[in-house]
């Protein structure tokens, strides 16, 4: 159980890192980069492919949520 609880633990870190660096490049507050990627399956897509996201930098894992979102109907490049 405290394995799956750290596990969990590291996901949310990172999840939250990469809403605020994708919050920062895109000038929108953080709830607002959080509800968009929400809406466009990118959370998912992060929580879901956490193991290879989270070796990358944070850059390329911004570049990944913007694709994903474009591909989800989001219109923020």
């Amino acid at each position: 159980m405290y394995i799956r609880h750290m596990f969990d633990k590291k996901i949310i870190q990172y999840t939250v890192a990469c809403v605020s660096e994708f919050a920062a490049s895109k000038n929108l507050t953080e709830r607002q980069a959080f509800d968009y990627l929400c809406n466009h399956g990118a959370m998912d897509f992060l929580i879901e492919f956490y193991d290879v996201e989270h070796t990358l930098s944070f850059d390329d894992a911004v570049n990944d949520l913007t694709l994903i979102s474009k591909k989800n109907g989001g219109n923020i490049s």
